[in-house]
């Protein structure tokens, strides 16, 4: 369970990181379930709907940089998204009815893993209220060496910034309005988990170090909120739950939305979205602070 001083700091800064929240063996679960996987990408030739591939990949040297839903690929994975201790801190940050509104698992190779340039989650899946979050499962430590997430602190409390590009959704901030340079770490042990905050200005540098950097991300949402886009039916509604019980009774607050249309001219990921991007500003980023 959280701190009152951990509650506060995520609402505060937008994001908080917590040691020790699996044990041992579940995270060796966890690794040796994802190096299966790993395993299995060596057949694919190109990414498709369960595998996300980096440039260079091939079946010697597999590079998978993230497995798509990945709680529909295995129990390990549906057992850590409904895992007790996580929806105990998810609901003291969000409050005690949960659904869960997607699931990817994100992994850097060793002295290559890609970057993610810097984006607002809530650009890509508006809703009724903000009182959305992103728990990231760190399957290997997680540190600035090799791709750790930054965050921009309070800046979930800002603008949603502009996402498009001549006309079309790109999948990251294409507009250079903020101080990058204020940017924070979030470094763990494996077992820790990040939890970051859906309009918190966010991304993370590529693997520079031999070791690779594998991170479970769970999203989470208060159960009163209603997605935008796609807007689901009611029985989908129901479906994601993790913890609590539907009702038609939905919350709607005064936050500032952009919906992601017209949509990205590449699709599949976030990695593919992000092509179109004329310059990596993540490349340059020099000045994380520790937390």
């Amino acid at each position: 369970m959280l701190t009152q001083e951990q509650i506060a700091s995520y609402h505060e800064k937008g994001y908080l990181g917590v040691e020790g929240v699996l044990d041992a063996g579940e995270v060796e679960a966890l690794r040796q379930i994802t190096d299966e996987f790993v395993d299995q990408s060596r057949a694919a030739t190109e990414s498709d709907s369960v595998f996300d591939l980096e440039p260079g990949h091939a079946p010697d040297n597999p590079k998978l940089r993230r497995l798509k839903s990945p709680v529909a690929q295995h129990e390990i994975y549906r057992s850590t998204l409904h895992h007790e201790r996580i929806l105990d801190i998810v609901a003291q940050l969000i409050g005690p009815r949960i659904r869960t509104n997607g699931d990817k698992l994100n992994m850097k190779s060793g002295e290559f893993g890609s970057p993610v340039e810097w984006h607002q989650d809530w650009a890509f899946y508006p809703h009724t209220n903000d009182d959305l979050l992103a728990v990231g499962v760190c399957i290997d430590d997680m540190n600035e060496t090799n791709g750790c997430l930054l965050v921009i602190p309070g800046s979930h409390k800002g603008p949603i910034y502009s996402h498009h590009l001549d006309g079309h959704f790109a999948g990251a901030v294409t507009t250079a309005d903020f101080d990058d340079s204020a940017a924070e770490k979030i470094e763990l042990a494996a077992g820790g988990i990040s939890i970051h905050h859906v309009r918190a200005l966010h991304g993370s540098l590529p693997n520079t170090s031999p070791h690779p950097r594998r991170l479970l991300l769970l999203q989470y949402c208060a159960g009163d909120s209603w997605p935008l886009v796609p807007a689901p039916d009611w029985e989908g509604y129901c479906r994601t739950f993790v913890r609590g019980e539907p009702s038609r009774h939905i919350r709607v607050a005064d936050v500032p939305v952009s919906m992601p249309m017209p949509g990205a001219k590449v699709g599949g990921s976030i990695y593919a979205t992000q092509t179109v991007l004329r310059h990596s500003t993540f490349g340059s980023v020099k000045a994380a602070q520790p937390t």
